[in-house]
């Protein structure tokens, strides 16, 4: 246990489960529910844009996204969330968790609502308004994650510590699969509503011109949640570690938790500023301590979590693509515009029920019992292992759908219940509370340009190695088979760097970021006024 540690954080790490932890849970994990909701739905609705807007007369086949236009509306919010999560992460340290955390949400919820009322005279026009308001909800949706992460590792206990910041990321799942649900009912109901023949029968007719109502509505429906949790958020106090050890008002810190924890705790201001004051306290972020102390750990967690979402996000996002090439979905051309929308995401649904959810709640649950460093090197081999079988018999499973579906879900499964919750847990954890909000958005900001090379790269990669082959406006690239060996090795080598990044199971986080280790002699280990509930 640290030294000289503060009698309200060892009463916040000694606490036993209660009410308010499951509220910190909903409260910043509905939050999470938006994000996936907002970045993965633009994957069910690239296809029905191309169909709406990019149709051409004559053509055999339906209109697709120029690449430009695919790259830039299928990466631009991961640039927005880049972007959001360094700043809102260094702001969260600067101003405090709770203040900076209603502006994310009210970001959300405008962007939300204005993508889906993107306008334009012509197809681009419209594209440039939607990729705008898309990028300022990626900025909105990056300040998310440093600050939900750090409220939660700062709030929790230290013995299900690793549970709950899991199960705050574990929604990400639920959003993702409402994604899926929300684009089924919607292209069901319009489906039904405006008949039309498939594009082969009748090109014209294939796309009706109620078709475009269906991409603003699922795109708008992400606004909802957010604006559900918006009241509570405002509720929530600042968290102790921020206001003890970062604010130093040791008054403030006693009283708010005080009201949370609802027992009685006692003011330490001269203890507190001692802490406050002492050299473990005072490097800043470019110090060669800081180096010494967590350089390498910052490296750790930037180069898994970039590595990560190369593969995850590119696997992700076009799932479609992916699907279609395996002949799990039929082409194009045999399907009416709203058809099309319905069949992509029924399949997305499907992916997200067999692995992706299931994936996230394993590590709720095995998390303070095997450890971060163990659930991640052990996601990254399988990841790599599921990668290799997939692309190496790649020809054996376009006549086998049903071992693809399998063997596809269990990559999601070992990636969620592995290195995609792990990446998000560890950074909240290890780095001094002045620095923790900063140093997070910096390990996911590097988590989202892998993101980003794997939204660009795997677009253009993934074409056929056949010009006849390829999609309209596309050069030919690897080919889906190669694509998947290059994510597996993509994988293997976020083995190697899983190495670099410390274990923090069971520990307070003062004990693993050293915050109190001056001055043991110097301060008398104050204790609370009321016995601590175990």
């Amino acid at each position: 246990m640290a030294k000289n540690q503060l009698g309200v954080l060892n009463a916040l790490d000694a606490a036993r489960t209660q009410w308010y932890h499951f509220t910190a849970i909903v409260i910043a994990g509905m939050g999470f529910f938006t994000d996936a909701y907002d970045l993965f739905s633009i994957s069910l609705i690239t296809k029905l844009l191309g169909r709406i807007y990019y149709h051409v007369e004559g053509d055999p086949k339906p209109g697709t996204l120029p690449p430009n236009v695919a790259a830039a509306v299928n990466g631009v919010a991961f640039c927005g969330t880049l972007a959001g999560q360094l700043f809102f992460g260094w702001l969260g340290d600067k101003l405090g968790r709770k203040r900076v955390y209603g502006l994310t949400l009210i970001l959300m919820v405008v962007c939300s609502i204005a993508s889906g009322l993107s306008f334009g005279k012509s197809p681009n026009g419209v594209m440039a308004t939607l990729c705008f308001f898309r990028f300022w909800l990626g900025f909105g949706i990056g300040g998310d994650y440093p600050l939900s992460a750090t409220i939660m590792s700062e709030y929790a206990n230290k013995k299900t510590r690793g549970a709950f910041i899991s199960a705050v990321f574990a929604m990400q799942g639920f959003g993702i699969l409402a994604g899926g649900i929300v684009a089924l009912i919607v292209s069901a109901a319009f489906d039904h509503a405006y008949k039309a023949l498939p594009y082969n029968s009748d090109a014209a007719g294939s796309t009706v011109s109620e078709a475009d109502y269906i991409w603003r509505i699922i795109l708008m429906f992400g606004a909802v949640p957010a604006l559900l949790t918006y009241y509570w958020r405002m509720k929530m106090p600042e968290t102790a570690r921020y206001t003890a050890l970062v604010a130093r008002n040791a008054k403030q810190a006693a009283a708010d938790m005080s009201k949370v924890l609802q027992m009685e705790l006692e003011i330490e201001e001269e203890k507190v500023e001692k802490i406050g004051t002492a050299p473990s306290n005072s490097f800043g972020l470019f110090s060669k301590e800081f180096a010494r102390r967590h350089g390498l750990h910052l490296v750790g967690t930037t180069t898994t979590w970039f590595l990560l979402d190369i593969a995850y996000y590119s696997s992700n996002l076009f799932q479609k693509d992916i699907f279609s090439a395996i002949g799990w979905l039929p082409k194009p051309e045999t399907m009416s515009a709203t058809h099309e929308v319905y069949r992509v995401a029924k399949a997305q649904t499907l992916i997200a029920l067999c692995g992706t959810v299931p994936g996230y709640w394993f590590t709720v649950a095995f998390i303070d019992y095997i450890g971060r460093f163990t659930i991640q090197l052990m996601g990254f081999f399988f990841m790599t292992v599921f990668m290799f079988a997939l692309a190496i018999p790649y020809h054996h499973w376009r006549s086998h759908h049903a071992g693809f579906l399998i063997m596809y879900s269990l990559t999601f499964f070992f990636a969620n219940f592995g290195p995609n919750a792990t990446t998000f847990v560890v950074p909240a954890e290890i780095f001094p509370a002045r620095l923790r909000s900063t140093c997070h958005g910096i390990s996911a900001a590097a988590g989202k340009a892998g993101a980003v090379v794997g939204a660009f790269g795997f677009l253009y990669a993934s074409q056929s190695t056949d010009p006849s082959k390829t999609d309209k406006g596309y050069r030919p690239g690897i080919g889906v088979k190669n694509s998947l060996l290059v994510l597996g090795a993509i994988n293997c080598l976020g083995m190697v760097c899983t190495l670099l990044v410390p274990e923090s199971k069971g520990k307070s986080l003062e004990e693993l970021t050293g915050e109190n280790e001056d001055g043991g002699n110097e301060i008398q280990q104050s204790s609370t006024t009321q016995t601590v509930p175990v």
